[in-house]
């Protein structure tokens, strides 16, 4: 399962790009200029949410599934409240977390590389990061694998060559603090 997210939505047409800021704005408007029409396609059939396999997936949260961030506890109890499922994964904070909510107890935050949590008491709170631009001061793509045979969920952290990705940036005339930023992962 895939969701659309803000900027996906942005590059459609479906939310104003006066709301982004604008070194995404001008991303947005590049990507409208290169995108062919089978990947235009494969972004409209997209959701900001889904639910799946008893987990419930939102771009950013159930409060506003585009543009929310789950990153206090005010926003993860609002999460838990409003969804039904053990597993909840959010994203759009480009931030992994890792949250549980067990006998009215809320507990969790950071989930750094080689964090594991397991599946099976309370309900959890997953965000599993950012291939793309991650936010936590780590500027390695992050995923989240989540292994339902075993009842656990483990963080990871992955190098990709981000200089390369850094001059792609800067050969396609997008703005340099886009490039800049995945250095420090910020």
């Amino acid at each position: 399962m895939c969701l659309a997210g803000n900027h996906d939505l942005g590059v459609l047409g479906r939310l104003d790009l006066e709301d982004f800021a604008p070194d995404a704005v001008a991303s947005a408007r590049w990507t409208r200029e290169v995108l062919t029409d089978g990947a235009r396609e494969y972004l409209e059939s997209l959701n900001p949410l889904g639910r799946r396999d008893g987990a419930e997936l939102f771009h950013s949260s159930p409060r506003d599934p585009v543009w929310d961030y789950v990153l206090s506890a005010e926003a993860a109890v609002a999460t838990f409240e409003l969804t039904e499922t053990p597993l909840v994964l959010v994203g759009h904070s480009h931030i992994p977390l890792a949250i549980t909510l067990d006998d009215n107890l809320l507990d969790g935050g950071v989930a750094p590389d080689g964090t594991e949590t397991g599946l099976d008491a309370g309900r959890r709170l997953l965000n599993p990061g950012s291939v793309g631009q991650p936010r936590d001061g780590d500027p390695r793509a992050a995923w989240l694998l989540v292994d339902r045979e075993r009842g656990t969920a483990s963080f990871h952290r992955v190098a990709y060559p981000v200089e390369r990705t850094q001059a792609e940036i800067r050969e396609r005339g997008l703005p340099d603090s886009l490039a800049q930023r995945l250095a420090g992962g910020v």
